[in-house]
Formats: C-alpha cells, sequence, structure tokens
C-alpha cells in the first residue's frame, strides 16, 4: 500500500510540473516575436507535453490502485471532492494539449495576461487536494 501511494506522489509532482509549466512557456510563445523562438518554443512545449502526459497517466494509475486497496475511501466527502478536482485537472490537461497544437499551427488567439491567470489555476487545485487528503474535512 505504502508504494503505491508513493509512486501516485512521485507522479502527482512530474504531471503538476507540466501542469505548472506548460502555461508559462505559453506565455512566453505568445509574447515571442522571432521565428526561432516560436520554433524553440514549439518544441518545448511538445516535449513538456510528453513528459506531462506520463506524469498524468502514471498519477491517475496509481491513485485508482491505491483506491482499490483502500475502497472505504470512496465513500467519504473529501475523495469525491478531490476526485472532481483531479477531473477538472484532466480537463484542464486537454486544454493544454489543444494549446500546445494550436502554438504549433500558429493559430494561438489567448493573450499573454490570460495565460498568466490560466496559469494559476493548477495551483489553486494542488492547495485544495492537498487539504482534501491531510486534513479530510468531510
Amino acid at each position: 500500500m505504502l508504494w503505491l501511494k508513493a509512486f501516485h506522489i512521485v507522479f502527482v509532482v512530474t504531471w503538476f510540473a507540466g501542469l505548472f509549466y506548460l502555461p508559462r512557456l505559453f506565455v512566453h510563445h505568445a509574447e515571442a516575436t522571432e521565428p526561432a523562438v516560436h520554433a524553440r518554443l514549439t518544441i518545448m512545449e511538445r516535449r513538456l507535453l510528453v513528459m506531462t502526459h506520463i506524469g498524468g497517466v502514471l498519477a491517475i494509475v496509481f491513485g485508482l490502485l491505491t483506491l482499490w486497496r483502500m475502497p472505504g475511501w470512496l465513500a467519504a466527502g473529501w475523495m469525491h471532492a478531490k476526485l472532481a478536482l483531479v477531473l477538472a485537472l484532466a480537463v484542464y490537461h486537454l486544454q493544454l494539449v489543444r494549446m500546445v497544437r494550436r502554438f504549433a499551427a500558429g493559430t494561438n488567439r489567448w493573450s499573454s495576461r490570460s495565460l498568466r491567470i490560466f496559469n494559476e489555476l493548477p495551483a489553486l487545485a494542488l492547495i485544495a487536494i492537498v487539504i482534501l487528503v491531510v486534513v479530510k474535512p468531510f
């Protein structure tokens, strides 16, 4: 059980690295004016997205395996809230996939200011998830 939790945490950290850094790259990409910078950022975004996919999939797999070993947690309100936030993060992740494609195609419509705001969403989710898991308020 502890091994499952440990690997879940490792891959959550990996997933969040991508969720935090990809939008930051988008800010730089939106502000870039030189074609060489666009090309470099496109490569960086694509490579980071691959790592983010791996982290996200394995975080979810190890999380589900942990739930399989602790089925009583599924009755807890805090777990319902956590799973709702994980679902929201998966949707956020899918939006990142769309954005990587749009930046690569040169069709981004997001301003650097809106990307900065968008970049804060996973941090808020992380704070809420940690509080839910540690404090278990309901």
